[in-house]
């Protein structure tokens, strides 16, 4: 009996882990998906801060990428 609360403990707590993994990638995704559009907002209104906006488009580019992979990459064991 002891041996299945391990591995019933294991499983649990891998769960736990690929949520979070998938909930800080979806975080991730929506963190840059906000950075991409205020970049592009401030292209299009032609705003003075051409390197700010540039800096917020890289971040959030970058926050965007890895955000969908890391949701991509997530195995779902539910």
């Amino acid at each position: 009996m002891q041996t299945k609360n391990n591995i019933y403990c294991i499983y649990s707590d891998n769960f736990k882990t690929m949520n979070v993994k998938r909930t800080f990638g979806t975080v991730l995704t929506i963190l840059g998906i906000i950075g991409l559009i205020y970049a592009g907002y401030g292209f299009v209104q032609q705003s003075q801060q051409t390197r700010g906006l540039l800096v917020y488009g890289i971040i959030g580019l970058i926050f965007f990428i890895s955000g969908i992979g890391l949701v991509k990459n997530t195995k779902d064991e539910a």
